[in-house]
């Protein structure tokens, strides 16, 4: 049966060997272990010597960053703590009023919580008055530039408006975008669902020529509004069209959607000719 051999004894044996007192006949026949046997231990214990002081080396980084961790830790906690006595040599007597306690809250101040200053000044923290927070210069520049691009191109929605923004090296993704116009009550001009769906409360009118066809011209007429985008705002456009002939009898242009205009462009469609 082979004989076993402890680690202990193994590392003893090492040890006496490295310490070149005795050769290794000598430890071998003292300690009865065949010398090939302790050369193959010598040699394992070698190998392995630079694993142990790597392994040496990684436990005192370990230990290292372990005690930085600490120590920022504990400067941490002394800065709040301080801030916290700080807030507590202010802190107000029972004699002052909440007013004054409200006034001593430093809404900018990144040292200390809404809530903890509230706490140690005895307020309650949804009591107090809410302060907008002013948009950064990111994205007051993103917004401008949005404009742009819509009043450029109205007709634009959140996707295309993305993608011109990438064009222009703005990182932003589309859901932020539409974020954005619907704060800037931007929407794309096009058709629109439901259009057609009649609303309930509107009174329904008859429509009196589902009978009667268009067979000469001046026979029946329609107008109707639209709208035209300049450079620079918006021009109202009202047409008179002949059904018959599809000429357009008279049209008129106005910056408002008064009804001067649209009277205007009826007395000169009535001037050449009318209806019957």
């Amino acid at each position: 049966m082979r004989k076993q051999y402890s680690a202990t004894f193994k590392v003893q044996i090492v040890q006496e060997v490295l310490r070149g007192e005795k050769t290794m006949s000598q430890i071998a026949a003292a300690h009865d272990v065949p010398p090939n046997l302790i050369s193959l231990w010598k040699a394992t214990a070698i190998e392995r010597f630079p694993s142990l002081f790597e392994r040496e080396n990684a436990d005192r980084d370990a230990e290292r960053v372990a005690h930085d961790q600490q120590l920022r830790a504990l400067d941490e906690e002394t800065g709040r703590l301080t801030t916290h006595v700080a807030i507590l040599k202010k802190k107000p007597g029972v004699a002052r009023g909440r007013s004054e306690r409200v006034a001593l809250i430093e809404h900018a101040s990144g040292e200390l919580a809404l809530s903890v200053q509230a706490d140690l000044l005895g307020v309650s923290r949804s009591s107090l008055p809410y302060r907008p927070v002013a948009p950064s210069a990111e994205e007051v520049s993103l917004k401008q530039r949005i404009g742009e691009i819509f009043t450029a191109h109205p007709f634009y929605g959140s996707r295309r408006i993305t993608a011109q923004l990438r064009r222009d090296t703005f990182v932003v993704n589309r859901k932020a975008v539409q974020r954005h116009m619907e704060e800037m009550g931007l929407a794309a001009i096009g058709p629109k669902p439901n259009l057609s769906k009649p609303a309930a409360e509107h009174r329904v009118f008859p429509y009196l020529l589902s009978d009667v066809v268009a067979s000469s011209p001046n026979h029946i007429w329609g107008i109707d509004l639209t709208y035209v985008r300049l450079a620079k705002g918006w021009l109202y456009l009202v047409a008179i069209l002949d059904w018959f002939s599809r000429f357009v009898v008279a049209w008129e242009l106005d910056q408002t959607l008064e009804l001067d205009f649209v009277l205007a462009a009826v007395d000169r469609a009535l001037a050449p000719a009318s209806p019957p």
